[in-house]
Parts: C-alpha cells; structure tokens; sequence
C-alpha cells in the first residue's frame, strides 16, 4: 500500500515551496569558505536585526522553559499604540507567511477559489491547494497586478484575493488610488489579503493607506512582517490587521502558540526602532542605485523595484544561477515564478553587492 494514497489529491499534487539555499549548505557543495560566500538570494536585511531586538531577546532567555504567551498580548498592545488598530482586530502569526496560511485555512475550502497575479508570491497558490481549493492565475501586467484582470477572474465561488504590494519577485508597485478603486469593486464576501511585507521600503510619498480603509472594508486583510526591514527573519513573526470578525475566523484555525516568546519580544521591541528602519532604508536606496549603475554598464535589463530585490534579465537564468555559485555568490533563479530569464538579487551591503556585480560581470565573460 502506497501510504501517500491516504492524502487528498490536491495535497500530493503540491510542489513544495524551494527557499533560498543557505552558505553552510553551498559551502559543503562547492568546498567553498563560508566567509567567502556572500547570499543574496532571501531578501533579508543586510545590517542584522534590529539592536532592540537583541537587547529584548537577551532578557527573554531565562524565561524560554515556559510556554509563550498564546494571546501575543505585549506585543498586540505594541502594534495598538503604533497603528490605532486595537487588539481584537490583529493577528500574529509564524511569519506572514503563516497569516496567509490562515486566512486560506479560515475561508477557502474545495468548491471555492481564490485568485492572485502570475509573477506574485508562489505561497498564494500553495496555500489555496492546501485547502482544496482552485486557484485563478491573472495576467500580469509589466510583471505587476493587473487589477481589472483580478477583477474579471472573480467568481461565485471565489472567497479570497490575494495582492502583494510590493510585489515578490518582481519588486513592481500598486498605487493607494488604483488599490481604494479595487477595493470598492470587490464584493464585500471577498477576502482581500494585502501582502505588504515589503512596505517598509517604500519611500514616504508611496506608503500604503491600507490600515485607514480597514473600518471602511471588513474583508480587508493587511499582512505585514518583521523578516525584512526589520531584520528578524529566523524568529517567524508577522502579523495581519483586519475586521473583528475576519481576525476572530483566522484565530480559530491558529496554533495557539504559533509566535515563539523570543519572536515575540524582539518584535515589540523592534517596532518602535525607528533609527534602525530608517538607516536599513537609507542603505537599501543606496545599494539600490549600486546595483543599477552596475547592471546599466553591463548592458543588462532589470525590472524597476520598489523592494529590497531585483529581478535581472540574464538570459539562460538556471545556468548563470550555478556559475554564480561557484563564485560564491548566493541568489535567487525564479524560473517558477514563470521567469526563467531572471534572477532576483537581493540588495546587501556595498562590499556583497560589489561581489556580486564583479561576479556577474565575470560570468558574463565566461559565457560570451
């Protein structure tokens, strides 16, 4: 008896989500020194965590025998005092990876659909098979959201959309006007999940307006987390900011001590960083305009980002990806994402991001 016959078929038909590799694991592969590789390939925040954050897990260590507070009440109470939103309308979560899996394990089920954008964030249809449900792939629009075609896909049966603002990999941007126009054609029994793990590095004439539409759309979903700007991403904590009756669905299907103590405490403290989120900004700008001058010498396109990423045109994508390797540089091929030219970079310091450009530059050389 082949035991896996006992889980639902759209269970088995699940590819499972590939992270980004990590330097112990290419250093054993390629016989490389860790110190010399470099990895760009995850989106995480060059400078580390938030200083905070350190300084709350330090004193939270002694108390790590004991069970976490499931409530999240500390920091729910943190976010309260940041956003205004109160706590019976927040939900935490193992990363906003795991708020996503909420909602999909709230409100979509088989019989039902939900749709989301080619190019967008691969978790989206993950999460909708792992429920059974269907998922309704959109055109893009120059790798973005196009949002009249998510708005023609709605069905009766569909329960949730799913927006990533910034969008993952492909870093493109959806305006507050053109997001409030979406909002107000959605019907009221849609879920609108908007994924803004990536807001933080927006600049201040493009920050999102989403937490001041939530009184206004119950269906409304704001997911955000604290892995990139603020620099936490191996603690898994993010959050979602909705409707009491949307939180109180998403808390019924949530572990009950899915966000770990120190998780917990690092993002309470980190949140009120604002030194920290302003100088992790200030670098990504910086490192941003590094690796364009770079690509743009190279000859090389690039899908304009408003994240900490760039997805580059670089022809036989999966071939390079191994070179680069070998170079000790770490980043991202997103054949599946339907892009099998590109490469997503992530933005790190100016010393990796000139490893990367100077190994790129070699490899091209190599190929030529």
């Amino acid at each position: 008896m082949n035991l896996c016959d006992l889980s639902p078929q759209y269970v088995r038909a699940i590819a499972p989500y590939q992270p980004g590799r990590p330097i112990a694991e290419v250093a054993r592969e390629l016989g490389l020194a860790e110190h010399d590789i470099v990895k760009l390939a995850s989106n995480e925040n060059p400078l580390g965590p938030s200083p905070r954050a350190l300084v709350a897990i330090e004193n939270a260590l002694a108390n790590i025998a004991l069970y976490p507070d499931g409530s999240g009440y500390d920091l729910k109470a943190a976010l309260t005092r940041r956003f205004g939103v109160p706590a019976e309308q927040i939900v935490l979560g193992n990363g906003s990876n795991d708020i996503l899996e909420l909602v999909a394990r709230a409100f979509l089920a088989p019989g039902t659909s939900a749709v989301f954008s080619r190019h967008a964030f691969a978790i989206y249809a993950l999460a909708t098979q792992a429920a059974g449900a269907e998922g309704i792939e959109t055109a893009a629009h120059d790798f973005g959201h196009d949002l009249d075609a998510m708005l023609d896909a709605l069905r009766a049966d569909t329960r949730v959309v799913f927006i990533a603002n910034p969008n993952n990999p492909t870093g493109t941007w959806l305006s507050n006007a053109d997001l409030l126009a979406f909002l107000q054609r959605v019907p009221e029994n849609v879920i609108v999940v908007l994924d803004e793990a990536y807001g933080e590095y927006l600049p201040q004439d493009k920050q999102s307006d989403a937490l001041v539409w939530l009184q206004r759309f119950p269906n409304l979903v704001v997911s955000r987390t604290f892995s990139k700007a603020y620099g936490l991403a191996g603690l898994r904590v993010g959050y979602a900011l909705t409707s009491r009756m949307v939180a109180d669905m998403m808390n019924r299907v949530r572990q009950p001590f899915n966000v770990n103590s120190l998780a917990l405490v690092a993002a309470a403290a980190a949140l009120d960083d604002n030194d920290f989120i302003a100088r992790s900004y200030a670098l990504n700008q910086l490192g941003m305009r590094q690796m364009i001058q770079g690509l743009l010498l190279m000859g090389l396109d690039y899908i304009p980002s408003f994240g900490n990423f760039l997805a580059i045109r670089i022809g036989n994508a999966t071939a390079m990806y191994r070179r680069l390797l070998e170079k000790g540089v770490i980043v991202r091929p997103i054949g599946n994402y339907a892009m099998p030219e590109y490469l997503r970079v992530s933005i790190g310091l100016a010393a990796e991001n000139t490893q990367f450009l100077q190994a790129l530059e070699s490899a091209l050389k190599e190929q030529a």
